[in-house]
């Protein structure tokens, strides 16, 4: 290991025992970094050294104009806000920063600068509230924030209830003290730190969909990692590509496909702060974007307004943060052509580690092992499934979980056996032969009904091919005689009436569809379902209410 660079090294003294760490794989040789490395000037300064520097980064819309900024503009303002982070506040190496914003150049220009710095960044999602924040920063041990001013109001809340949080600085504002304020005086260059590879640079918190966010810690070389693998082989992105979407630079699903995949090939990225999908599909209208990112709702959503709008330009769309139905997949490309890429990722691994190319993709199966990763399905004791039989899923690549003082790391790393140091992601799957994964359910959202095992999302994908049902979600909910049923929270179409006959309906369908004792026994109409900010279902809530 190499000599780390920070000062602070709070994070790196409560990682996990060395004995809980997963095992890594660097096989490819793309993935063999350098001892020293610091992934923001790999990303950034490495392509204006590159004589790159004038190529557009990032584009945006404001009140229907666009706007664009150079690789150049952007390092000499990430350079700025480094040096506001180290001359003014005082920040030394190991230092955690909260950072809160949507998705606007002045939130890639602080998480540039905080990593440049050497600091380790703590996005958060722009909708947290105090009570939410309080707990990333206490956990995170967080002494300084960077904060769009428009989000300031829940940020003080917290501060106020912090011991640690001592530094805050709002930018997008015109008062007095203001990050820009204070950037106008700072030279537009910087010495970035000499990290180690394996320095912590992010903390990443989950978003939440069990109900317990855990800080996953990831470090420079896995920044890059994320970078070399899946869309190295899967996007195979260009310089002339335009990448637009909406998932939060905050969420790794984000701060990938958002920003750090479009710098690492020298391309470009639109960042928009409010996204609805009349509006992405318009974006992507007016700036000519090539590579979209969003969730499966947005694509079902978009799929019916896609006629509506100029898209020759789109060529590639990614899908993650929850399961792609296949009835939404074969919506989308017969409005627009276009086969989406699926991916299953995770925060604690980074990013993408189970996808496809458009032109391997198989109905039905999420897709396979990327490059760099190697995936099996596990039974209860460990040892790999036969092809088609379902267990959990396990991962090992370049990449690897590691909370932040959590206990839970036991329960994602295996810890003995032959498969030590794998990552086990919480996904019930079924692998074929030809290494096909196959997505069942959450292992927690496994309905255990009079004996059978019952998947939520297969029931949710048999619902959404109704022409009745706009989303929904299926969890168990207890059951005297049966254990747990399975009940469907369907929200409906415009023109459609939740009562009796539509449950009756709904439910022969579903029995149509899939094996007849999988169908929701108990069906909830409701105007919209729960989800986190990043568009993941929250199951848990959905039992809570049950």
């Amino acid at each position: 290991m190499e000599a780390s660079a920070h000062v602070d090294t709070f994070v790196r003294d409560h990682l996990p025992p060395k004995a809980q760490w997963p095992k890594l794989a660097f096989d490819l040789p793309e993935l063999r970094y350098p001892g020293r490395l610091n992934c923001a000037a790999e990303l950034l300064d490495a392509t204006v050294a590159a004589g790159q520097g004038e190529r557009i980064v990032i584009r945006t819309l404001i009140e229907g104009k666009s706007y664009s900024c150079t690789y150049r503009q952007l390092q000499q303002r990430a350079n700025q806000i480094a040096r506001v982070l180290t001359e003014d506040l005082k920040l030394k190496p190991g230092n955690r920063v909260l950072l809160r914003a949507p998705n606007n150049p002045m939130m890639a220009a602080c998480l540039l600068a905080v990593i440049k710095a050497g600091l380790v960044a703590v996005p958060t999602m722009p909708l947290l509230r105090a009570t939410e924040l309080k707990q990333i920063i206490d956990k995170a041990r967080v002494g300084a924030a960077l904060c769009d001013a428009r989000l300031a109001q829940e940020l003080e809340l917290a501060r106020a209830a912090c011991r640690d949080l001592k530094r805050v600085l709002y930018f997008n504002d015109e008062g007095a003290d203001t990050l820009e304020q204070r950037l106008a005086s700072k030279p537009a260059v910087f010495g970035n730190i000499d990290s180690a590879a394996d320095d912590p640079c992010l903390i990443a918190f989950t978003s939440g969909t069990t109900g317990r966010p855990k800080g996953t810690v990831h470090f420079h070389r896995d920044v890059l990692a994320m970078c070399d693998c899946f869309p190295r082989s899967c996007l195979k992105p260009r310089q002339e590509d335009i990448f637009c979407g909406t998932p939060p630079l905050a969420f790794t699903f984000g701060l990938g496909g958002m920003l750090c995949f479009p710098m690492r090939f020298g391309a470009s990225t639109v960042l928009i702060e409010r996204l609805t999908p009349d509006a992405l599909l318009a974006a992507i209208q007016k700036l000519k974007a090539t590579i979209c990112f969003t969730a499966p709702t947005y694509y079902r959503q978009m799929a019916g307004l896609a006629k509506n709008y100029d898209l020759k330009s789109l060529a590639k769309c990614v899908s993650a943060g929850e399961a792609l139905p296949d009835a939404t997949r074969q919506l989308f490309k017969e409005a627009t052509g276009i086969e989406i890429i699926d991916g299953m990722g995770a925060t604690e691994m980074i990013h993408i580690f189970i996808s496809h190319t458009p032109e391997r993709v198989r109905r039905g199966a999420i897709g396979y092992a990327i490059p760099g990763y190697a995936a099996k399905v596990l039974d209860a004791a460990g040892r790999p499934c036969a092809p088609g039989e379902v267990g959990r899923l396990a991962v090992k690549g370049p990449t690897g979980c590691r909370y932040l003082d959590d206990a839970r790391q036991l329960d994602y790393v295996i810890g003995r056996g032959g498969m030590r140091g794998w990552n086990l992601t919480g996904d019930a799957c079924s692998m074929d032969a030809q290494g096909y994964v196959c997505y069942q359910a959450r292992t927690d959202d496994m309905i255990i009904s009079a004996g059978y095992n019952v998947a939520g999302p297969e029931v949710e994908a048999a619902l959404l091919q109704h022409p009745a049902v706009a989303e929904c979600g299926v969890v168990g909910v207890p059951d005297a005689e049966r254990g747990q049923i399975v009940k469907a929270c369907v929200v409906l179409k415009s023109g459609y009436t939740g009562n009796e006959p539509m449950v009756k309906e709904l439910q022969e369908f579903v029995k149509k569809s899939i094996a007849p004792y999988k169908y929701p026994r108990a069906v909830e109409f409701l105007a919209a379902l729960p989800r986190t900010e990043t568009g993941k279902l929250q199951r848990f809530r959905l039992r809570e209410t049950a």
